[in-house]
């Protein structure tokens, strides 16, 4: 079974269970887990494209969720993560400006 399946989130067995169901699971060790992780956020980004405004939100909070994970999984706590996001933002800017480049004279 294992390089099958797909990374779900963590109550998604219980949840099946309750629907009747028995998932068959294993847990990844920490290079799966990684690639998976990545593989995730790939597949999560996707969804919020293709999303419409209705669903965007969740699709994009779904994108946070593997952010978190990835982040976790580098040791990084989410106020770490931010700090670092902050830094950035005072130094070279965020996006709310909406700045594009097309190049340089």
């Amino acid at each position: 079974m294992r390089g099958e399946g797909k990374l779900v989130r963590d109550r998604i067995p219980e949840i099946i269970r309750r629907d009747g169901a028995e998932p068959v699971t294993y847990v990844a060790g920490d290079e799966e887990y990684r690639r998976r992780l990545r593989d995730k956020l790939g597949e999560e980004v996707a969804e919020f494209l293709a999303a419409d405004a209705d669903a965007a939100v969740d699709e994009l909070a779904d994108v946070l969720e593997v952010v978190r994970a990835l982040a976790a999984d580098l040791g990084v706590t989410p106020e770490e993560l931010e700090a670092v996001r902050r830094a950035k933002a005072a130094e070279r800017g965020a996006f709310a400006d909406r700045v594009v480049w097309t190049g340089n004279r």
